[in-house]
Formats: C-alpha cells, structure tokens, sequence
C-alpha cells in the first residue's frame, strides 16, 4: 500500500489554544488542507476510516462527521476505528486490508483527539435522582426528587481521567509505567536525561514540524505549532517535580511523561496501480509504502512494554531486523516505558521479562525519535499512531533513507509496530 500524502494540525496543550475546537473541527481542519493541497478530487475515495479514543457524544461515528465536513462525497462511505493509542495506526491498517481485499483504492485514513473537550461525567446515583426528577409530574412529587440531591451529586468524575484507567488491571497509565520503572530498573534520573532529550531535540527540530503541520485559524488567530516543547528544559528543573502516581517511591513525572494534548492527523493511502494514476494526473508523488505490520497483546499492568513483542513479530512477517531500520519511532507515553522497552530489546536479562526468547538488537539512540516524542509534543491518542507514521516518513524523505519502523504501546496491554519504506 502506498502513502501518498499526509499532513497534521498542531498538537497543542490540553485546555490551550485548540481547546474550543471540537475533535470533529480538528479532523476537518487536517482533512480540508490535506485534499487541498494534493488536487485529489474527494470522489475517488473509497472510504474514508479515523481512528478515535475519545469517541464525541456529539458526534457518533466521528469519521463520517469529518468526512462530511470536508467535502467528501455523501456517497463515500466512512468509518471510525478504536484501537485505543494505536487508533491512527489502526485506520492506516484497516486501510491496508481493505486493499489487500481489493475493496478499494484511494482512502483518507487518520486520527484525531481532542481531550481537552472529553467532558465531566454524574455519578450513577445522581443519574437515578435526575430520572426520577424527569420523570416527577407533580409538584409534590418533583419537590420530593428535588430534596433527594445531596453535594455529593454534584461532584463530577472525571471522563479523562476514568480514559486513562485500564479497568481491568485497575491501574492508571502512570501507574503502568512505574510498574516498567521498578521490573525494568529505570531510575528517576534515567527518565528526567531522557525528557531532557526529547525536548531538545523538538526544540531543534521546529522547521522540520513546521513542513508536516497545517496552519489552524480559530477566532481570528492563527495557531501553526506545537505547544509542549520547552526549549528551556533542564535535568535540573525536572528533578524539581514531584512524582504524580506514586508520591513516596514514584519516579514518573509531569516532565517525564507525554503530554495531554489535542490534535488530528490525516493521510492519503492507495493501492500502487492507483498511486501511479495519480502521479500521472495530480504529479503526486508518494511518500513510501507500508511493508508490515503487526499487533500483539501483553499484561495490561505492564502495558508500556507492547511494542518489544509488536516489533518480534512485525520483523518476523517482513523478514526485517532493527539493523534494517534507518529511523525508528517509538512513542514515548513515558520515558520509562521507552527506556524499559530498548532495554528489552537489547539486554538478555531482561528480554525474557518482555517476553522473547532472545534479544532482538540495540536501538542506536541517533536513530531513536531523531526529532523527539511526545513528551515534548504530547500526545492526542487517536492521533499519535498516524503522527508516528507522518514523522518517520517525513525523516526519510529528509534524509534520502530508506526503511522505517514505527510502533506504540496500547493502553489495555497491547503493542503495534508498522515497517515504512520509501519509494
């Protein structure tokens, strides 16, 4: 399957510039620039397939909504995928197979989030009053409904935040990640050096994000860039913050964790007889292709280490080793997690714990995220497997290399990983 074009908007802070766009907006506003500034006409689509964690109330089936919004055809059908982190992955996949099925040929796939608008939630007792109320038709009777509300109804719970939490582990993503600090011995300071890095290296790479971002216009402004990055960052300001998910014996931080942030990513995928009809017609040139790719489970309290297996196995399929790749980006929902997972990649001590049989190869720090992750540029879940995606394409083509591997893990226990090459 070949890539043909992506684009993505800014990713910012949750609760800052892009907080009063709603994530259908975001999608819109990505998937508008994208079709514009390749001439495709929208009605050769296929379909068009988004991936999305926190799936809008207002918006059922969010990739028909951004399809519509963006002057896609009413006869073009679209669908929403959720495969929690990995959702922008897994529409790009989805994509994948449904040209492998021969179901299609030209699709706008992506993902997008925006969690500043996932919205505060009642409790199930304040529910019942609240039905109970609806449903009084007397005076007496609602004033009896009315008097039933104690504060305690009032105090919302937080939809992000119960996001956030694997129900079936209990545990909290931050939680998940101390949970690798302590099994995979990653310090405090490992992590803090880490973020460090990560945001120096987005700090240096602003024009480079600058060529895969559109601009987005919000009440009369411009917003062009992300947010997150702290030019100013120091091993010595992280060490200032405290832990947030284990105060007395914790190591993960606001500084060494991904951020929350709001964002969308777009792509055009083809099958490569269409990918050549539009090179002909519209001068496209495609950015690479998809080889392989694979998703793979693990425990859910250790979900931070899904991508050792995901790479096992997508190396496996493709016949490709880590030597193969010439930039690889692994999504940095923690500095821990990524620490803990190149460590089981590389060290027979600990690779079993991840569950291989063997170590798999040392990831050279130069080729590890060469522009930074999302601790630096945070991290819209339904969209950070596309950005993964966008970014790697985007350093091939800056380098003139030729192979990438990209991959995440998933909250609930799972782990991707998607092999890219140029054309």
């Amino acid at each position: 399957m070949q890539i043909l074009a992506a684009i993505r908007t800014p990713f910012t802070s949750m609760g800052a510039s892009l907080a009063s766009q709603a994530a259908a907006d975001l999608g819109r506003d990505a998937a508008t620039v994208l079709l514009a500034q390749t001439g495709i006409d929208p009605e050769e689509l296929s379909e068009v397939i988004i991936g999305c964690v926190c799936q809008p109330v207002d918006s059922a089936n969010i990739a028909r909504v951004i399809a519509l919004r963006s002057g896609v055809p009413k006869n073009v059908p679209a669908v929403t995928v959720n495969r929690n982190c990995a959702s922008g992955m897994e529409a790009i996949t989805t994509a994948a197979e449904r040209i492998a099925a021969g179901r299609g040929d030209l699709y706008l796939v992506g993902g997008v989030d925006s969690m500043s608008n996932v919205p505060l939630l009642y409790r199930p007792t304040a529910v019942q009053k609240f039905v109970h109320l609806a449903k009084a038709r007397r005076v007496g009777q609602k004033l009896r409904a009315l008097l039933g509300f104690r504060p305690a109804d009032f105090s919302p719970l937080i939809g992000l935040q119960l996001g956030l939490t694997d129900p079936y582990s209990g545990l909290n993503m931050g939680e998940t990640a101390e949970v690798l600090a302590r099994d995979y011995r990653i310090t405090r300071e490992q992590q803090d050096a880490y973020a460090v890095k990560s945001q120096k290296k987005a700090a240096a790479s602003r024009d480079f994000f600058d060529e895969e971002i559109a601009t987005v216009y919000l009440g009369g402004k411009s917003i062009s860039a992300d947010d997150g990055i702290r030019e100013g960052s120091s091993i010595e300001k992280l060490a200032k913050l405290r832990p947030v998910f284990n105060r007395k014996t914790g190591s993960v931080t606001a500084g060494n964790a991904s951020q929350i942030t709001d964002g969308a990513v777009m792509l055009l995928v083809a099958t490569e007889q269409k990918a050549d009809d539009l090179a002909t017609r519209y001068g496209l040139e495609p950015l690479g292709r998809l080889t392989g790719y694979a998703y793979t489970g693990c425990d859910p309290r250790s979900m931070g280490i899904g991508p050792v297996q995901a790479i096992a196995r997508a190396n496996q399929l493709t016949g490709l080793s880590l030597d193969d790749a010439d930039t690889i980006e692994i999504n940095e929902a923690f500095a821990a997690q990524v620490l803990a997972c190149c460590k089981a990649l590389s060290d027979p001590s600990y690779c079993q714990l991840a569950g291989l049989d063997t170590p798999l190869g040392e990831i050279p720090m130069g080729k590890l995220n060469p522009h930074g992750g999302a601790i630096a540029l945070g991290h819209p879940v339904g969209a950070t497997g596309a950005r993964l995606v966008l970014t790697a394409l985007h350093e091939l083509a800056n380098t003139g290399k030729k192979r990438a591997l990209t991959s995440l893990c998933i909250g609930g226990g799972q782990g991707a990983a998607l092999w890219l090459e140029t054309s």
